[in-house]
């Protein structure tokens, strides 16, 4: 946060010596005077050292300020503190791209320091509605299940709900390494750890390295062991670094935040300290809020090359898609990828369970002139199928493969096949031309007439149309 920089330009401010109380990650200053609410402050340790925290709630002649580097170790009777008289604020500059920050934007890579073209409020500035530009141009990930049934839209924010276990990072850098927009264009990637583990961030920086994509990433790194207050601030400082590439130097920007979990919980530790009351599973009552402000900084702007496109990786508590955390997110953004550890314990990769993933956006990036003009009505037609294939299973289970007809088995054998070939791709890429290949060769295993949702594109796109429709005159 460039704290040093604050502290040189504040001399001359007032020092107080009169912390009263600690929290958590709370510290509460009685006598202030002219302080605001989310005002950075300086803490000046006894030692010598010195440490960040923001203004959290100001009550009279009392202020409460969260530490960002925690609260253990400071004295109450000889800490001093120093009100900066500016918010949090993160420099910026095209050097930022191949560099790791820590969670509050500071280099810890040992490269050169960075030079900042400017400064920025770390909360950002709401898009204008007039000026938001409709989503409408389809990000090829490569990844079948996405492309083919849930499309990526270029100002979209699609989170991806995972499970405790499940490959959420893999299929994070797998996107990563493969999204590109129609035009062929790459991605500038701003990726913002938020509790990670040492391993996880071990993976990332390795598959960044191995691909070449480290040089076009800004990877804010905030780990499990760090301070958990951190967490709030690194996907603010991550989005603000976004939308300056995004809409002061024209790039395209995939913005992935991992773990959105991680976040909701230390947002739930501030409040427990603040002693608000709670609201469901403990989490604060105005949690949906506070995430609308991180997920809403997704867009693009008319007149503007530049987008901010949202990935963020939230892992669901026991599996639970009700649980508040996905619950609120899924309100806010525009759909969902959900991963199964049903498809993950069978060997599928990636494990995407395409029947409650949506992409509430996908009308408008896909069809003729974008991808193909078959796209929505193959999309349809094999959700279909592959939702009766599903429910069958549960019949067989019942009352035996042998009670079924032979429509029946072969949508039995559809969903086998569309789990292993469109679903389970592993790790290769694919372009869109081959996803729609592949569900066209499906399709064609069932009878013709299911196939309602692809007549009108039947003659010039079924496999084995002429076939078919010679055997049925025969």
């Amino acid at each position: 946060m460039a704290v040093e920089s604050l502290l040189e330009r504040s001399l001359l401010s007032v020092e107080y010596q009169t912390v009263s109380y600690v929290t958590g990650p709370l510290v509460f200053v009685e006598n202030v005077h002219g302080v605001a609410y989310n005002e950075m402050v300086a803490l000046l340790m006894p030692d010598g050292s010195e440490r960040s925290g923001q203004v959290l709630e100001v009550a009279g002649n009392t202020a409460v300020i969260q530490v960002f580097e925690g609260t253990q170790g400071i004295d109450v009777d000889r800490t001093r503190i120093r009100f900066l008289e500016e918010v949090a604020k993160i420099d910026v500059s095209p050097e930022l791209l191949g560099r790791i920050l820590n969670g509050t934007g500071k280099p810890i890579d040992g490269g050169a320091p960075i030079i900042p073209e400017q400064r920025l409020d770390i909360t950002g500035s709401p898009i204008n509605p007039f000026s938001r530009e409709q989503p409408a141009d389809f990000i090829e990930t490569g990844i079948s299940a996405i492309d083919g049934l849930n499309t990526l839209v270029r100002g979209q924010k699609l989170p991806i709900f995972s499970g405790s276990g499940l490959p959420a990072n893999e299929l994070a850098a797998q996107i990563i390494r493969q999204a590109r927009v129609i035009s062929g264009e790459e991605f500038a990637i701003v990726f913002g750890a938020m509790g990670i583990t040492h391993r996880e961030a071990a993976y990332f920086m390795s598959q960044f390295e191995t691909t070449g994509a480290l040089e076009r990433v800004v990877f804010f790194l905030n780990l499990a062991d760090d301070p958990t207050v951190e967490r709030i601030l690194t996907p603010r400082c991550a989005l603000t670094v976004a939308e300056y590439l995004a809409f002061e130097k024209g790039l395209q920007v995939l913005v992935v935040l991992s773990d959105m979990t991680n976040y909701c919980e230390a947002l739930r530790e501030v409040s427990t300290a603040r002693e608000e009351v709670p609201g469901r599973r403990g989490y604060p009552g105005y949690m949906y809020t506070d995430l609308s402000t991180i997920y809403e900084r997704a867009g693009r702007i008319k007149g503007n090359k530049g987008s901010v496109t949202q990935l963020p990786i939230l892992t669901m508590p026991d599996d639970d898609i009700t649980h508040p955390i996905p619950d609120l997110t899924g309100y806010i953004t525009e759909g969902q990828i959900v991963l199964s550890r049903h498809l993950h314990r069978r060997g599928v990769y990636p494990p995407i369970d395409v029947l409650p993933c949506l992409s509430r956006l996908m009308n408008l990036g896909i069809g003729e002139g974008k991808t193909r003009e078959d796209h929505r009505a193959v999309a349809n037609q094999l959700y279909a199928a592959y939702a009766q294939g599903r429910d069958l299973r549960r019949l067989v289970a019942i009352v035996g493969e042998e009670a079924l007809s032979d429509t029946d088995r072969r949508y039995l054998h559809f969903a086998d096949a569309f789990e292993k070939h469109i679903i389970g791709q592993g790790e290769s890429g694919r372009s869109i031309e081959q996803t729609l290949s592949i569900g066209w060769e499906l399709m064609s295993e069932l009878p013709m007439g299911e196939l309602k949702r692809v007549r009108d594109f039947i003659d010039k796109y079924h496999p084995t149309a002429g076939e078919q429709a010679a055997a049925e005159k025969n």
